[in-house]
């Protein structure tokens, strides 16, 4: 609600007597007002104690009296700062502004009948007592504008406050190592929140934060970090909790970590962290919320890259010499054969072609690997070089291209295409 424009503040054009015709009833105007506003506004239908008593009682002679005076003094300023704190007031107290405004109302009425009869029986003017009801209700409005933005101003206050009270908690809450718990018990009672007995953290990119963050759920606290945002959410296995989260989201790109004990807050983000840069890196291709749980086995296998390599390198060292067509019919029998565990015609089945012909090309793999095909361990290291091997599409078994900071090939798969021989 704007405040009146000076120019058009309809006081200014009232006969400076008329002020003293109005100021001898505002003592029991005053009174009146404020019984009445205990009647008809059931928020306000309390006894006349405390800050609540004074306000109310200093707020409506504080008007009445200013503006008397503005028609005295020929339209002086509305003294605000009043009608500003009563806004403010009223969000302190829990009760929204629409009550504030209800007793305005309810004082401008009384106050227009009131002196409406004094300046009839003053003899005014017909003129004067219509400009006099323009300047109550005129008059009002700015009051109502000054109350409003107390109430904003108040709101901004607090959410910066709470803000703060949110960060410090979550700060503490994936601090590793873990922060002592006295701590983060005090810090979540200051910022009134409930430590659950568990909570996932969830981290999306801080350019999608101001578009996601609006939608994530009421109870969740976040803290920036870096060019990350990580969203603590509590409670991550209720029924509704995913489905709030993926709308949150959208299609923009963001992690969830497991869900964990809040102490092993930090744990969670971890995963989430790891599971975000598998999405960027294109290791793990898909848009929307991406749940670590169900990419454990990819981020064991990219939890140290050199090591990784190293893996790829050993393991898939004898395809090294092969031609580049020979090494992808192989590659992927081989993946098919682990797969399925040794059953020739499931691999025939799974790679399109005849049993015979997965016959031939095994054999040509034990002349290869040997005894490392019947050794359990050897086998689970090459199921885990293949699977990896799909994400280093660039280097070659048994070469020493590449670092182990490369990044992973964009848009690969863990396994080797399927492609008929």
């Amino acid at each position: 609600m704007a405040t009146t424009p000076e120019a058009v503040r309809p006081w200014h054009e009232m006969p400076p007597e008329a002020a003293a015709v109005l100021r001898p009833v505002l003592p029991d105007l005053a009174r009146e007002i404020i019984a009445a506003i205990r009647v008809e506004v059931p928020a306000y239908a309390r006894p006349l104690e405390g800050p609540f008593g004074r306000g109310l009682v200093v707020g409506v002679e504080e008007a009445l009296r200013q503006f008397v005076d503005g028609i005295e003094d020929g339209g002086a300023m509305l003294r605000a700062r009043v009608y500003v704190d009563l806004g403010r007031g009223e969000l302190r107290a829990g009760r929204s502004l629409d009550v504030l405004l209800a007793a305005y109302r309810v004082g401008a009425r009384l106050a227009w009948r009131r002196f409406s009869a004094a300046g009839i029986a003053a003899g005014l003017e017909p003129q004067t007592l219509y400009l006099l009801a323009e300047s109550i209700f005129a008059y009002i409005d700015e009051l109502s504008a000054k109350s409003a933005e107390g109430y904003a101003r108040e709101q901004s206050a607090m959410a910066g406050e709470q803000r703060a009270l949110d960060q410090r908690l979550a700060r503490l809450l994936l601090r590793d190592p873990p922060s002592d718990p006295l701590d983060v018990e005090e810090a979540a009672r200051a910022a009134r929140w409930h430590l659950p007995e568990s909570l996932a953290v969830l981290v999306l990119d801080e350019s999608d934060a101001v578009r996601v963050a609006p939608r994530l759920p009421a109870d969740a606290i976040a803290e920036t970090y870096g060019d990350l945002v990580c969203v603590l959410v509590p409670d991550p296995r209720h029924p509704n909790r995913r489905a709030q989260l993926r709308q949150a989201v959208g299609l923009r790109r963001a992690a969830l970590g497991p869900a964990v004990p809040w102490q092993e807050a930090a744990a969670s983000l971890a995963r989430a962290r790891a599971t975000l840069k598998l999405v960027h890196d294109g290791v793990v291709a898909r848009e929307g919320l991406v749940d670590a749980s169900e990419h454990t086995a990819v981020l064991l296998l990219h939890s140290d890259r050199r090591l990784l390599q190293e893996l790829v390198r050993a393991r898939l060292a004898p395809l090294a010499e092969l031609s580049e067509r020979s090494r992808e019919r192989l590659t992927e029998t081989l993946a098919a054969w682990l797969s399925c565990q040794g059953r020739l015609q499931s691999v025939a089945d799974r790679l399109h072609v005849h049993q015979q012909t997965v016959r031939y090309r095994m054999g040509q793999l034990r002349e290869l690997f040997g005894e490392d095909l019947d050794d359990a361990q050897r086998r689970f290291e090459l199921e885990l070089a293949l699977r990896a091997q799909g994400t280093l599409s660039d280097e070659r078994p048994g070469t020493d291209r590449g670092s182990a900071n490369r990044g992973p090939a964009p848009g690969a798969h863990p396994l080797p295409s399927r492609r008929r021989a």
